[in-house]
């Protein structure tokens, strides 16, 4: 079981993650402390839950190779090689010019979630955190491709997590996203599935056990940014994630 009564925090030279008063939390951060991933649990993606990136497949979401519209959340895994922390580098691979960013709340799971009806959801989220999907950009979300979203470095979360009792439910919590300071993404989706909904849905075919964290889904369209830029993602009440873009060649040797 993970139990987070504020902020769950994993600073670099500990062993373990402390639960800190939210103020603490945000003078490591200020203080430069480096902050591993605060969670150690599988990561699963979620596609096409705004509806309008769903609008935006227009008539293809009927045609081969979808041939329907999806009926169900549309998962995929962020493996281990993806995820990093906040302020760790995103590496961009040989030849790709720019990345698309996925700016995401992390719902992270307390318990092991089987079979939840959408009214006991909130008996097993421990709580949020920011995540960035990041992905080669790309149009087709069918069968969702292992070598354009599981690059190493390509799931930054963090800089912590922030408990469901702190939170509530926050669907519609306002993502706002940075590149190198200029406002790039200022949204509240109101997705297919909300949270609640999203839970049920997932979980009525799969177990998530404590730990694990479930995408809520990207708001569409997503922006791009460029090897060299600063993205840093803000979601209401739960915390504000930064990352730089490297070519991936600079990592070499970095332990990238």
């Amino acid at each position: 079981m993970l139990v987070v009564h504020d902020t769950l925090v994993h600073e670099g030279n500990a062993a373990l993650a402390k639960d800190l008063p939210l103020e603490a939390a945000r003078k490591l951060l200020e203080g430069g402390a480096a902050l591993r991933v605060p969670v150690t649990g599988s990561v699963y993606g979620v596609l096409l839950n705004d509806p309008a990136a769903l609008a935006a497949l227009g008539e293809a979401s009927s045609q081969p190779p979808y041939k329907a519209p999806p009926k169900a959340p549309v998962l995929y895994l962020k493996p281990r090689n993806t995820v990093i922390g906040h302020g760790a580098p995103i590496p961009a691979p040989a030849g790709v010019t720019e990345l698309s960013m996925g700016p995401s709340l992390g719902i992270v799971i307390g318990r092991t979630a089987c079979r939840v009806k959408a009214a006991d959801a909130a008996s097993v989220i421990a709580g949020y955190v920011v995540v960035n999907d990041v992905s080669i950009p790309h149009t087709s979300f069918y069968r969702p491709s292992v070598r354009l979203r599981a690059r190493d470095g390509f799931c930054p979360v963090g800089p912590w997590v922030r408990a469901a009792s702190r939170v509530g439910i926050p669907d519609g919590a306002r993502v706002r996203m940075w590149i190198d300071g200029e406002l790039a993404m200022d949204a509240s989706p109101a997705f297919q599935r909300p949270i609640a909904r999203l839970l049920e849905d997932v979980t009525d075919f799969m177990t998530l056990q404590a730990g694990d964290v479930l995408l809520a889904g990207q708001a569409w369209p997503c922006p791009t940014a460029r090897p060299g830029q600063l993205v840093e993602i803000e979601i209401d009440g739960v915390g504000r994630l930064s990352n730089r873009i490297v070519e991936e060649s600079m990592l070499v040797g970095e332990g990238k």
